[in-house]
This record gives C-alpha cells, structure tokens and sequence, in this order.
C-alpha cells in the first residue's frame, strides 16, 4: 500500500473501499503529520481534530453500509475565506480573527453530503489580496519544495499543504489566479471553475463578479471529482448555473488526436523566464506527439488586463470591506469615543497594508472625477478581453500557457514592491476577467528544482476537455516531490 500522505484522492478512496485502511486511521495519519509538519509552512490556521474524528466515524458508517462516493472518508483541507459552521474562520485578519460562522458555506455542505472529514483551515493571503501568502495576520506560508520561498497566493496555504503531504486535497478560491499561481509554484494541480459553475454562498467576499471556488489536488483528476461533488446552481447564489450531476471526469482517457490547442504569443515574450517558457513549449510538443494540432493565436488586450485587473477587482472589494466597521461582527477598536471614530480605528488597526492598499485604490477608482477615467475603462477592456477569448476559440479547443511568469521567489522579494508583485499575475487575470475554466499543473523544473506550472484553458463551462487534457499531460509526467 502507498504511503496515505502520496496518494491520490482515487487512491485513497480505493483503500477505504478495500479496507486496508480505515477513515479512522487515515485521519490520524494526516492529523500525526499536520502536528509534525504544518509548522514548517505555517499552512495551517485552525485543526480540527475532534470534528475530524467524529466525521471520520460517520464516514466509515457510510462506507461499511457499501453506500459511500469517491469522496467518502476523504480528508480535506479548507481555504480559511470559506465559511465552515462552528469552526473559525479568519480570513488570515486580525479583523475576523475570532470569527466563528453559524453556517456552511455551500461548496462544505455539499462535500459533507459526500461525508468528507476536514482537517482544519489553510492560511492565506489575509482577505484573500496578495500573490504571495505573506500578507497573512498570522505569518507567511512557506514553500515546501524551498522553506525560503513563497507559495504563491492567496490560496498559499491550501497548496503548501497538499504539497507537503498534510492533506490531499484542500478547497481554495481563485480571484486573480489565486488557486492556479500556488498550483504552479507548490508543484500541485489547481484548478478554477467557470464563473458561476460553483456557488459563492459562504465564501467571504473579496471581489464579487471574480471570485470562484476551486480545488487544489494532487491531480487533474482528483479536482475532476471534487468539482463533480461542488458545482451546480445554489438558491443562495443568484450568479451560479445549472451544471450539477456533470461528470468533469467524463473525458479522462479519451485519446487527444484532432485537439487544436491555442499558444498565445503575447504569453511567451521577454517577461516570462527563460526555463518557464522552455519548460511550457515543451508540453506543448508533447501534446503534439499525442495528436494535437499547436496553433499560434494572439490576445492582443493582455497588455492591459493587469490594470483592468486591479482596477475592477479593488473597486469591488472597497465595496465589500466596508462592512467591516467593528459594530455588527469582527474586531472592534476599543479607541475613538464617536462612531465615526470608532470605525475609523478599527479599520485602521485590524486590516493589514495591503487590504488598505487595494480598499484606496478601489474608491480613489470609483470617485466621482475619475470613474469615466479608470474604473470605466477598465470595464471595456475586460469587454474586449471576453471578445479576443471567443475569437480564439472559434478554432482551438483549449489554450496553453505558463501559469506564472517565474518560479516561487524568495520570501521578502517582492511584497515591498507591490507593482512588481501585481504583474507577476499577468498569466492567470484574463481567465478572471473572461469567466473561464482554467487548470494548471506541473510541467517542468528549474535550474534549482522549483516547479513550474502551464496551465490550460477552456471555453466556459468545458471544464471536462481542460481536466482530460491536464490528466494526459500528467500520466506521462514525473513529478517531484516536496522537501518535506
């Protein structure tokens, strides 16, 4: 039997299944390592050891009745911006640092029908805003292939976890590229959702109309059959769509002879490191030796969709952070005698530099005088980038690209720089902006061993077609493993 820390989710499954080994003892192997590990990458906010028992009982009930799913008995690790009733949930922020929510969000309760048993919370980014799991109030996630390195964000935690073998599998969510860009850089598969194809119900809010769930896994497959259990339309979610009882995992094994596959010029220029590059286009010869037919496409708006980006998304979060004003829930100042002072300061003193940063540009954007002239425009070019997406897929099936434009950098070298931190997305926005699919998973090394992510794109709600063609790539790929 392979080590439980190693394995696939089908895996895992199948060994519960076969009873050689049971939920119980699957659980204490991950909480053990969690207790002799987690601390190395600081992944881990809240552990929920208790609950994970109790669910762990009712987990093997359901398999022993013969009545359990691939998910049965699975443990899971949970991004800490997703809701999970009577366990805390921080958001990384002094702010919500007591937060305890009276419910689930939608994505839990649905994996609670499949009677997963979760772990705990997975640091982050704090609210989400940032490309490095560093901004968290509770300290930065470190990387387990390099402990001097990021793990990308804001979902760092979620994929330094699964990295490290202390979860194999953990829900994060995907703003900018926040579920693909630690994929990439943690040498794990990540995968983002159409806009709508998860509900956002329970997900605290950064940017509303960017926002998406998605899992983080140690394949393609494995985010195949957690999508297949959380996507659908929610009551609760006026945005989600009607997509349940879709099989993602429906097209795995198909042959990928006829596939057109889509280079984007514009990915593959002077900004992207030379062994990123090297490494994407050599996956994309290896889809040609499966039968794939390589096209050159363009996206001419690339060069603007960083701006829009940051644009769009920091207007929307203004308008969400600003319920945090320390009178109904969360952190409240215990300075100020008036209630204008009272907000003011709590703010102030519970949200970090850059949820500040993002929450100004945001309303400097939507100002009156300036509206016309960013947030305005910024909507255009989002408009075009939509177009630019439906013009290539007129004729390519899915899109290649790197996920990031480097490999994990050292801790402390881009988070005083936040312009250079920003542009470090500009592989992963447009997704964002479009509404699209995305998967990204392990393609390469560096020089020094650091992974290297492509990802893959698709059209809206063909989630199937970019999961099939990950697996491929992956059934004749080695990855490394972690440090740790």
């Amino acid at each position: 039997m392979n080590e439980p820390c190693k394995c696939s989710v089908k895996e895992l499954s199948q060994q519960l299944k076969d009873k050689k080994i049971s939920v119980r003892e699957l659980t204490e192997v991950f909480l053990k390592r969690i207790k002799s590990e987690a601390d190395k990458t600081n992944s881990f906010l809240t552990v929920c050891d208790q609950l994970a028992f109790k669910q762990a009982e009712a987990a093997q009930k359901i398999i022993d009745s013969g009545n359990g799913s691939v998910l049965t008995g699975i443990p899971f690790g949970i991004k800490d911006n997703i809701c999970t009733q009577n366990v805390k949930t921080t958001c990384a922020s002094k702010m919500l640092e007591d937060f305890i929510p009276p419910y689930n969000a939608t994505v839990v309760e649905r994996l609670l029908k499949n009677n997963i048993v979760i772990l705990g919370k997975n640091n982050m980014d704090e609210f989400a805003m940032g490309g490095s799991s560093q901004t968290s109030y509770f300290g930065g996630v470190k990387n387990p292939y390099n402990l001097s390195c990021v793990t990308g964000g804001s979902s760092g935690g979620s994929a330094a976890a699964v990295a490290a073998g202390l979860c194999p599998v953990s829900l994060g969510s995907d703003t900018g590229g926040s579920v693909r860009q630690p994929a990439s850089f943690c040498g794990v598969t990540g995968l983002k959702p159409t806009y709508g194809a998860v509900s956002r119900y329970g997900l605290i809010a950064f940017a509303s109309s960017l926002d998406q769930i998605g899992p983080i896994a140690r394949s393609a497959e494995d985010c195949g059959i957690v999508l297949s259990a959380i996507a659908g339309k929610d009551a609760n979610d006026s945005t989600s769509q009607h997509v349940s009882d879709v099989d993602y995992c429906s097209k795995l094994g198909n042959s990928l002879k006829g596939l057109t596959i889509g280079l984007p010029k514009e990915f593959f220029d002077d900004g992207v490191d030379n062994d990123v590059k090297t490494a994407v286009l050599d996956a994309a010869k290896r889809y040609e030796e499966m039968g794939c037919t390589i096209k050159q496409v363009s996206l001419p708006s690339l060069k603007f969709a960083v701006a829009s980006y940051y644009l769009i998304s920091s207007a929307e979060a203004a308008s969400n952070l600003s319920r945090y004003d320390g009178i109904k829930f969360g952190y409240r100042s215990t300075n100020g005698e008036t209630y204008e002072e009272i907000i003011q300061n709590t703010r102030v003193e519970a949200f970090g530099d850059e949820v500040k940063r993002r929450i100004m540009l945001g309303n400097y954007a939507l100002s009156s005088g300036y509206y016309d002239a960013y947030y305005n425009k910024a909507v255009k070019i989002k408009a075009r980038i939509k177009d630019e997406y439906n013009q290539i897929f007129k004729t390519c099936d899915c899109i290649l690209t790197p996920t990031a434009p480097t490999v994990a950098y050292k801790i402390g070298q881009q988070e005083n720089d936040p312009v250079k931190m920003y542009t470090s997305d500009i592989c992963t926005v447009t997704v964002n902006i479009a509404g699209l699919p995305a998967i990204s998973t392990t393609c390469g090394y560096d020089k020094s061993g650091m992974p290297i992510g492509m990802s893959i794109v698709g059209r809206a709600f063909d989630e199937a077609t970019i999961i099939s063609v990950a697996d491929a790539f992956e059934k004749n790929f080695e990855r490394k493993g972690a440090e740790i």
